[in-house]
């Protein structure tokens, strides 16, 4: 059995890395729900930036799951 530990290691950083940023992109859209309930008691009003980050930040989440099941599923090619 020969592997290919290049590629290996390839795989293994670029999923970290994907990992860290859902994660990063998914804490900045909490964040984002953070600012609209904090203004919501300070202010009584809304924040529309932060439901905007969130909003973004959530969608982004959710391509990025969306794509990583179509690479897996074979129905999708």
């Amino acid at each position: 059995m020969d592997l290919d530990w290049s590629a290996l290691g390839e795989v293994a950083a670029v999923s970290l890395g994907v990992t860290v940023a859902v994660v990063v992109v998914f804490a900045l859209g909490v964040l984002g729900l953070a600012r609209v309930e904090g203004t919501r008691e300070t202010d009584g009003g809304t924040h529309a930036l932060g439901i905007a980050q969130a909003g973004l930040c959530f969608l982004a989440c959710a391509a990025v799951v969306a794509y990583g099941i179509y690479l897996i599923v074979p129905q999708f090619h």
